[in-house]
């Protein structure tokens, strides 16, 4: 393996040189095997790794992320897709693998955000999760190795400039970490902290019931906050995340966009959108990004007259306001994790409306007796991890 790789530049085009190496002049972790990766995507590369690695030995099952801007838009294991998710993560018509299914699952969690992603898998990727991969629009990949006819697929996607890259599994950095701001190096030991079940023993409110498959969902909703731009809180369910707030500077602003980005999940299960007429020829972002639009405020952007036709074979019913509550008020069983304390109770009313049963959190603030009231108001369990997990 090489020590060093330039690029074609950093951030932007404007900034010149650009390099991968390692300091100490020793070999990368990674070979590049197709492609030509650029800084973002490795620096999307390297954060999705580490957190579908932690989540595969956390959890025990194949896992895969969907990064955008060093962030993940989706993360999941690999867990048997009902027919329903199979078909809303559109991959119904596809024999699916379990690390298929978690790319699956991962991608489909937030389609939008997903478009252009990298993907991470903490397996070999082979040809089923390679058929999945093909089809999406993606800038590339990094995993462990790949199958022949899995690499063979790859290397046929975007005309043959697909990024993948492969890194050695048994890599570990070094326990000290340095980063450069405006010509200052800061130094800070990794953050190794180990997330598993005993972070969620303090159980704090009246409900202390927190079934397996929830701890399961909130371990994968504060492994996929550690690789996540803080602030950040991120919803889960059934083993893949349903929405990320990243990068927000208020608390309740995470809560809200990532329950907003969990109730667009929930409310495409909805008979409604499930049963959408669309035309046979529409392109896999144009029916995304209807879907969005017709779940929102704005569906009439794609029902009104002399529009619908775009996109639908029948004008459909539009999905009304009270439908939308009505469907969502129905949902339990989501998990949430945050990756610092919530400061306000208003953080779990938000969290309440979109089904939220069980929460982990650090605790620690002022009000954390506001908090706990609030979760005993809706019944809902939340243990107090002890551990702030932000991500700079």
């Amino acid at each position: 393996m090489a020590n060093e790789l330039m690029l074609k530049y950093g951030c932007n085009p404007n900034q010149k040189p650009a390099r991968i190496f390692m300091e100490n002049g020793g070999p990368l972790p990674v070979k590049i095997l197709n492609g030509r990766p650029g800084y973002i995507n490795f620096m999307d590369a390297f954060n999705s790794w580490q957190l579908v690695r932690e989540l595969k030995a956390a959890c025990g099952l194949p896992a895969a992320a969907s990064f955008k801007h060093v962030s993940p838009a989706g993360a999941a294991l690999g867990v048997e897709l009902s027919d329903t998710v199979k078909k809303i993560c559109f991959v119904d018509d596809l024999e699916l693998s379990p690390l298929a299914s978690a790319y699956a699952a991962a991608r489909g969690a937030d389609r939008m955000s997903s478009y252009g992603d990298f993907a991470a898998l903490s397996d070999v990727c082979d040809e089923q999760t390679a058929l999945v991969l093909k089809r999406e629009v993606s800038d590339g990949v990094i995993a462990p190795g790949y199958t022949e006819k899995a690499l063979e697929i790859l290397r046929s996607k975007r005309k043959g400039t697909y990024n993948i890259i492969q890194i050695d599994p048994d890599y570990r950095p070094e326990p000290i970490e340095h980063k450069d701001v405006f010509g200052v190096t800061f130094e800070q030991g990794r953050n190794e902290a180990v997330i598993g079940p005993e972070l969620l023993a303090n159980i704090v409110t009246k409900n202390h019931e927190i079934p397996d498959e929830a701890k399961r969902d909130l371990i994968l909703s504060l492994i996929a906050l550690k690789y996540t731009q803080s602030n950040s809180v991120c919803y889960a369910q059934d083993g893949r995340t349903i929405g990320v707030g990243a990068g927000q500077q208020s608390r309740i602003h995470c809560t809200r966009l990532a329950g907003n980005k969990a109730d667009n999940w929930l409310l495409r299960q909805h008979p409604k959108v499930m049963g959408l007429p669309f035309v046979a020829d529409i392109r896999r972002p144009d029916r995304d990004n209807t879907i969005d639009v017709y779940i929102s405020d704005d569906s009439q952007d794609v029902l009104a007259e002399g529009v619908w036709r775009n996109f639908f074979t029948v004008k459909p019913e539009p999905l009304t306001r009270e439908e939308k509550r009505d469907w969502l008020n129905r949902q339990t069983g989501v998990s949430l994790g945050s990756d610092a304390f919530f400061p306000f109770g208003d953080n779990i009313e938000r969290a309440h409306r979109s089904g939220v049963s069980y929460i982990a959190q650090p605790g620690g603030s002022i009000r954390d007796d506001n908090v706990i009231e609030t979760c005993d108001q809706y019944g809902i369990a939340m243990a107090f991890t002890g551990l702030r997990l932000f991500h700079h």
